[in-house]
């Protein structure tokens, strides 16, 4: 077995336990394998944005959207730099960081609990490109986006 799937669960724990703002967002990552990455975030009062409809507000989305597009291009990095010593693993991920992210908001945010997956677009030597969806309890599509983010 690849040593990939070995280093999945530490990327799960830094990106869910290591990152503040994450567990500010107290996100769980519900799977993390190279083809299936889905990231939940439980509805709570502190994320409505529009307290009339009791909605999801759309900065909460995006950063769950631009956290899922992050572990889907560290997964992709994290294959094309397998057999790399440790120290030399942690600089190239030390340099990853979002350069673009564009967010469509399709419908209302209304749910108990939402899923954000995606997949991996383009895995380049310097720039990987991620797509995006964010579907709620129902499974009804609340939001779509592409990210792009500095690999190399």
């Amino acid at each position: 077995m690849s040593k990939i799937y070995e280093m999945l669960p530490v990327l799960a724990d830094i990106y869910e336990n290591q990152m503040p703002f994450n567990r500010l967002l107290k996100i769980k990552i519900e799977s993390i394998m190279p083809d299936d990455i889905k990231v939940r975030i439980d509805m709570r009062d502190e994320f409505i944005g529009n307290f009339v409809k009791g909605i999801l507000h759309g900065g909460v989305i995006s950063s769950v959207m631009d956290l899922t597009g992050g572990i889907i291009a560290s997964v992709g990095l994290l294959e094309k730099i397998e057999g790399l010593p440790p120290d030399e693993m942690a600089k190239r991920f030390a340099r990853m960081g979002t350069i673009d992210l564009r967010v469509d908001y399709l419908r209302p945010g209304k749910g108990k609990f939402f899923i954000c997956s995606g997949n991996l677009l383009r895995n380049g030597k310097r720039v990987a490109v991620t797509r995006m969806e964010f579907h709620n309890d129902e499974t009804i599509l609340i939001a779509a986006g592409t990210g792009t983010y500095v690999v190399g």
